[in-house]
């Protein structure tokens, strides 16, 4: 491990905004989810007591979904280790707050459940809230999965390739299988498909890759919302929590050091069920809720920009996630078309993909872009990492066919979620939409 003196810069930490995970928001109470951004764990948005019937005559013949991977262990040790290498100075100096006695053990013993978990792969959190997701969704359609048992229909599977969708692939299948063993001759192996889970990645993500390395006026825009004055004092905050003031004044670089601090509070609810007896790490106790509402703030900020509606005028960062809601008409058009044996077609990718499909499709949150003049705040605008692509994120729609009329209905993170507007559903106040006029609003026809 690097060691590191408070005169050394940490420069390096200013790039690991997306290292974060969620914290617990049972533990931390809700004011704190805002802060966890896209790595909020996940939570369904409806109790299903509430879902619409759908019309008189309807059944559900097929669904389909595109999820994000659930909780994992942050994708390197580079945070802990760069905090730890601070805070052993500090102790050997004596320059540690009371509470910051406590924080290097803590941190240390957080780094060795991910370093167990292995980095970046699912958290037993993740692993579950993959489960519990399938058997939701099977509760949901009780008669479709008996159809698809009783008539041998196939159920596809498929991911990015990386580990943790194909994890996250895998125990959601493995809980279709097991809450109906019928099932399980009927589900494919988990396949990839990385031009369609992967796409800011692939070929087509191209000149979306070549906005984020060196769109100037992203870079301008980013450096000025960081830049600003609030992030130096909730850096001040953070490490003086941790140091005494005068090892404070030493570091170089105290944003990118209260920024690693940031990140182990984010990432500790996505190991809660690693941590000693299940009772989470208490990583909260050491960033105050304003502290951390900024520094989530500053992760929005990074993902709304260069994932989400971004700059008006622009579909630079959502453009490429056509190839996804493209692949969701195909699925529901072969249904109607009789030309598939599928009755579930099942899809794992990550907050890189479900972000830009959610600004596409025009979802809840997702609809309002900003000009470099009026850059993105909170009081200006609605988008919300947690609420727009949490770990576990999914979108979902169920097809219900009656004669040769086909509807459609649209779970947004297990909520009944209206299309964009423009797109009329079949009646006033109604979820369920034909799919004919789906096409028509999304100019498909």
């Amino acid at each position: 491990m690097r060691r590191l003196t408070p005169g050394l810069a940490l420069g390096a930490l200013g790039a690991l905004l997306c290292a974060a995970l969620p914290a617990h928001a049972a533990q931390s109470g809700p004011a704190h989810r805002v802060s966890y951004g896209t790595k909020s764990p996940y939570a369904p948005r409806q109790n299903p007591h509430g879902y619409q019937r759908p019309p008189a005559g309807f059944a559900p013949v097929f669904t389909e979904s595109a999820s994000r991977h659930g909780s994992r262990a942050a994708t390197d040790g580079e945070d802990a280790d760069l905090i730890l290498a601070l805070w052993d100075e500090a102790e050997a100096q004596g320059q540690l707050t009371r509470k910051g006695r406590r924080f290097g053990p803590e941190v240390r013993a957080l780094q060795a459940a991910m370093a167990k978990v292995g980095y970046g792969n699912l958290s037993g959190r993740g692993k579950q809230e993959m489960r519990d997701t399938a058997v939701r969704t099977r509760h949901r359609l009780p008669s479709l999965f008996a159809k698809i048992a009783g008539t041998g229909e196939k159920i596809d599977v498929v991911s990015s390739g990386q580990r943790r969708a194909v994890d996250s692939a895998d125990e959601y299948a493995g809980a279709l299988a097991a809450a109906d063993p019928a099932l399980k001759p009927l589900i494919g192996p988990t396949r990839t498909d990385k031009d369609l889970l992967y796409f800011h990645k692939a070929a087509g993500g191209a000149a979306y890759r070549d906005y984020v390395d060196n769109d100037q006026r992203l870079k301008d825009t980013l450096t000025g919302i960081t830049g600003r004055p609030r992030t130096r004092e909730a850096a001040r905050g953070v490490l003086g929590g941790l140091f005494q003031d005068s090892f404070v004044a030493g570091i170089t670089d105290q944003v990118g050091a209260a920024q690693a601090v940031y990140n182990l509070y984010a990432i500790a609810p996505a190991m809660t069920e690693e941590s000693p007896g299940g009772r989470g790490w208490g990583m909260e106790r050491y960033i105050s809720r304003e502290d951390a509402a900024w520094f989530g703030y500053l992760s929005d900020t990074e993902d709304f920009y260069e994932k989400g509606p971004g700059f008006a005028g622009s579909d630079i960062t959502y453009e490429m996630a056509g190839v996804l809601l493209d692949d969701f008409f195909r699925q529901a058009e072969a249904k109607r078309a009789g030309t598939t044996g599928l009755g579930a077609e099942l899809r794992f990718t990550h907050a890189e993909e479900v972000i830009p499909l959610a600004a596409l499709m025009g979802l809840p949150g997702s609809t309002k872009p900003v000009t470099p003049d009026r850059p993105y705040t909170y009081a200006g605008n609605p988008w919300r990492g947690a609420s727009v692509a949490p770990l576990g994120a999914n979108i979902q729609w169920d097809v219900f066919q009656k004669g040769d009329r086909y509807l459609v209905r649209m779970l947004y993170n297990e909520k009944e979620t209206a299309f964009k507007p423009g797109c009329h559903p079949v009646a006033q106040g109604s979820t369920f939409y034909d799919l004919n006029e789906l096409e028509r609003c999304f100019d498909r026809t």
